[in-house]
């Protein structure tokens, strides 16, 4: 896993978990830069990305997208994966 600096980081695929496809998905939803993720809200975006696209990915996006605002704000470079358990009680509790 990468682990850069997240002072210095300024390009989107230096980001833990963010390879080519989601940097091409950062950048549609019109996060160009790194620090540019600090205090967004990863559903937010992930639904920002479905309405771009006009399709439903799948929701492990959504944990792609806690883990590299997480890490942003201060948090480890931690696997996308270790998100899926938050990302489901967030969920769960949105829609109960």
């Amino acid at each position: 896993m990468k682990n850069p600096n997240r002072k210095i980081v300024s390009k989107l695929e230096q980001l833990p978990n963010i390879g080519k496809v989601m940097a091409a998905y950062l950048l549609l939803i019109g996060i160009e830069h790194p620090q540019e993720l600090i205090g967004k809200d990863p559903l937010k975006l992930y639904y920002m990305l479905c309405e771009k696209t006009k399709s439903h990915h799948d929701p492990c996006v959504i944990d792609v997208f806690m883990s590299v605002v997480d890490f942003m704000e201060g948090g480890e470079p931690l696997p996308w994966w270790s998100f899926t358990p938050k990302r489901k009680k967030i969920l769960q509790n949105r829609f109960n």
